[in-house]
């Protein structure tokens, strides 16, 4: 039997190499003469740099930044195996898993560190940029990553707006003067983990909102502030971002790059997984094993897990199994996105997040109990 383990980090807990790992020893112990194959994947999110600069025998590169809240610290960008493709991953900078829960504030919280990664790879001439938007803690719409490029968004006295979502409210204009002229000829790619529009019940601030610590009246200013964002950069920089499908990602920083850097947006899947070659992997195989930290309704936006599934049952394997923190999904749902089997680590939705040292150990005995589950399903 040929098993192919794809799976997604588990967020905060186990990058993907290491969950894949444990499935690894899970698979060895249920069917020890299995040929297996083991290619972790990302999506956009957490995962993406390492997964890509591993993929085509890359480097990493490290550089001074802040975090979401404007502390400095250093963060990790890579350069592919062609040795002219920088790959950045919005998670490493402006990510939700910089902050302790208690500092969750998407009213305040800024892209800037992912703008100054950014600038670094321009700035070392990199003209070939793959950014990933997934896994934010921001709902700026990118404007604070346009401040690194020299953008100073301005209120109607002229003055610069405050750092964070809530502000772009007050938002009339913006000052390109220090823009960064370098910008005009590099061409960013946004691999995008998710396809929702910029606002609306769809949109940024409604659908990823309370998972960065938003209210139910956070959440209608922060509509309100990517809207007016969206207005002023119509009318300032004639372009229409609001309707655009992955414009929401990364709480708008989507609509961001498309608006400040003329950048394309592509599902993170789809580059992803053609750079590492996953679908010549999935030829004849005949089990799936994938995962990540929770699915739910979100899966089934575009998230990698999903892509996983869906090019595996295009590629005729037999069953797919997803090993997941905390499952959210019907069975339907599960089986309309091509996974036959999901098996959590718990059994609640409601889950507490176990620790990185308990993370691979839960992983490895859940495999087990998927392996066994789908072999019990194909005999029946």
């Amino acid at each position: 039997m040929k098993i192919v383990i794809a799976p997604q980090s588990f967020k905060g807990t186990a990058t993907a190499s290491v969950v894949a790992g444990a499935m690894l020893d899970g698979v060895k112990k249920v069917m020890p003469s299995a040929e297996v194959i083991s290619m972790p994947i990302a999506d956009g999110g957490s995962g993406t740099v390492d997964t890509l600069v591993k993929a085509t025998n890359g480097i990493t590169i490290e550089t001074p930044a802040v975090d979401p809240i404007g502390r400095p610290i250093i963060a990790r960008w890579g350069v592919l195996g062609d040795g002219k493709t920088a790959v950045i991953e919005t998670s490493a900078a402006s990510g939700l898993s910089l902050l302790d829960i208690s500092e969750y504030d998407p009213d305040i919280t800024t892209t800037r560190g992912t703008g100054m990664l950014l600038r670094a790879a321009i700035d070392s001439g990199y003209s070939n940029i793959l950014l990933g938007v997934g896994d934010s803690a921001t709902n700026d719409g990118g404007v604070g990553l346009a401040r690194a490029l020299g953008i100073r968004p301005l209120d109607k006295f002229g003055k610069e707006l405050p750092e964070g979502g809530a502000a772009l409210s007050e938002l009339e204009s913006f000052d390109i003067g220090a823009f960064a002229d370098s910008l005009t000829t590099t061409n960013i790619t946004v691999l995008c983990d998710v396809t929702n529009p910029l606002c609306g019940i769809n949109g940024a601030s409604a659908v990823y909102g309370p998972q960065k610590g938003a209210s139910h009246e956070q959440i209608e200013l922060l509509d309100k502030s990517l809207l007016k964002l969206a207005q002023v950069v119509k009318n300032q920089l004639g372009e229409d971002i609001l309707h655009v499908p992955g414009a929401g990602a990364g709480g708008g920083l989507g609509a961001g790059l498309i608006a400040f850097c003329g950048a394309t947006l592509r599902p993170g899947f789809e580059i992803i997984s053609e750079a590492v070659g996953l679908q010549g992997v999935l030829n004849g195989a005949d089990m799936v094993l994938t995962g990540e930290g929770r699915i739910d309704s979100q899966t089934l936006l575009g998230k990698g897990l999903a892509g996983v599934a869906s090019l595996s049952k295009s590629s005729s394997v037999n069953v797919v199994v997803a090993v997941v923190g905390a499952n959210g999904l019907s069975d339907g749902e599960a089986i309309s996105i091509g996974i036959d089997y999901v098996v959590p680590l718990i059994d609640s939705f409601d889950w507490k997040v176990p620790s990185p040292e308990e993370t691979p150990i839960l992983i490895e005995y859940s495999t087990i109990v998927a392996i066994n589950t789908a072999l019990e399903g194909i005999e029946s």
